[in-house]
């Protein structure tokens, strides 16, 4: 049996409330600042995406009108990321690049929504009312657009990254496993370069519905991850996208390419949560798949939605050693955004030196100086799945 090859990142592209790119998100996390927005769907509370030009990386206006939100937002930060590994416009590269996707459902048209449930609630829907509905006030594309898959396509589009393509759906789960196949399909030789990522846009009234009825939302005042609890908790959704360019060593440097870092491991986890600690012990198991030391740096997509926080609390504390940043305090909660959000700022924090500060008041979150050799990234989903990576300096 061959031995695995080594896998770089070479490329990452951020779009989130913080900004776009990665000056200006190593800037503003260590400015600890935080994007936050109490008041416009208040109760509940968002990150919302920064100002935007889409011109930038889609600058046909016709492709951006076939776009939801959500999408617009992902093929932009594919776009950074084939920026920043080096290959954008390069068919060269592109037309064999494979594309594994993490993404949710299509968002829904509001207005629609709510005429038709107006039309019901007042008597006033006769039969066939929903069908005409659906057939003369929805664009044909709009039907389309509720594919998951379309963010794929459109990058394809937009970008012509032509090789094989995945879109895996699964929330949090669905990222976590986009890594890790694509890192296996490197590792093996099946693929020598690929984009790997999600997007996700946390302004939508139908989302905050959805998880409102789970009692997932945070209400009422912002709060830093580790400062809210059972009375005070739930997640703030954010919107963002993140893309990693991943690719072997060896095709790295037939093209001269320098990498941000390594992506050593990803594992992976189902738990059954039905009994108390689950979770806890998931992660536990997956971490003995890492082969790692007792000290060192941790970033966490924790989601702030009980019992899997405190669960996933419970197993940090079992690692003292380790120093934790989690990104759900400054970014909010991106579901299949958060994991490839932590992959990216392990590779930011090893290529630039250093992790990026704390921003935590209640001091759980420690220092940690130096510069780190290697970074472990968990994520546990709010509802499901877990999942660890371990991101190394490349010697």
């Amino acid at each position: 049996m061959s031995q695995a090859k080594d896998v770089w990142i070479t490329g990452i592209g951020i779009l989130s409330s913080l900004g776009e790119g990665l000056d200006a998100h190593w800037e503003a996390l260590n400015a600890g600042r935080v994007n936050v927005d109490e008041t416009r769907f208040a109760p509940y509370i968002v990150h919302p995406l920064a100002p935007v030009s889409f011109d930038a990386q889609i600058p046909k206006k016709g492709d951006q009108r076939q776009m939801e939100t959500w999408q617009r937002i992902g093929v932009y930060a594919a776009g950074l990321a084939l920026d920043s590994a080096g290959v954008k416009g390069k068919p060269e590269f592109l037309s064999r690049m494979d594309m594994i996707v993490a993404a949710g459902g299509g968002e829904r048209d509001v207005a629609v929504d709510l005429a038709i449930l107006n039309a019901d609630a007042k008597g006033n829907s006769a039969p066939g009312f929903l069908n005409e509905k659906l057939m003369n006030d929805l664009r044909p594309t709009l039907f389309l657009a509720q594919l998951s898959n379309l963010l794929a396509g459109n990058i394809a589009i937009v970008h012509g990254v032509c090789g094989t393509s995945r879109t895996f759906m699964g929330e949090e789960a669905a990222s976590i496993d986009a890594a890790r196949i694509a890192l296996a399909r490197i590792e093996s030789g099946e693929s020598d370069i690929a984009l790997v990522g999600a997007a996700h846009n946390g302004e939508r009234p139908e989302l905050l519905i959805l998880y409102e009825l789970a009692d997932f939302n945070l209400k009422g005042k912002y709060a830093p991850l580790w400062s809210r609890d059972k009375t005070h908790g739930g997640f703030a959704l954010g919107s963002a996208s993140v893309f990693l360019v991943l690719e072997s060593r060896e095709h790295a440097e037939a093209r001269g390419a320098k990498p941000y870092a390594r992506l050593s491991k990803v594992v992976s986890d189902l738990a059954p949560r039905k009994q108390a600690g689950a979770i806890t012990n998931s992660l536990e198991r997956l971490w003995s798949k890492l082969g790692i030391g007792d000290t060192g740096s941790l970033i966490t997509g924790a989601t702030g939605a009980e019992p899997a926080t405190s669960e996933e609390k419970a197993f940090l504390q079992k690692h003292p050693g380790y120093a934790v940043r989690s990104t759900g305090t400054v970014f909010g909660h991106m579901l299949e955004t958060q994991f490839p959000l932590g992959l990216a700022l392990a590779a930011l924090s090893i290529s630039r030196g250093a992790l990026f500060p704390p921003n935590d008041p209640t001091g759980f979150e420690v220092e940690k100086a130096g510069a780190p050799n290697q970074i472990v990234v968990e994520g546990a989903g709010h509802w499901q799945g877990e999942g660890l990576a371990l991101v190394e300096a490349v010697k």
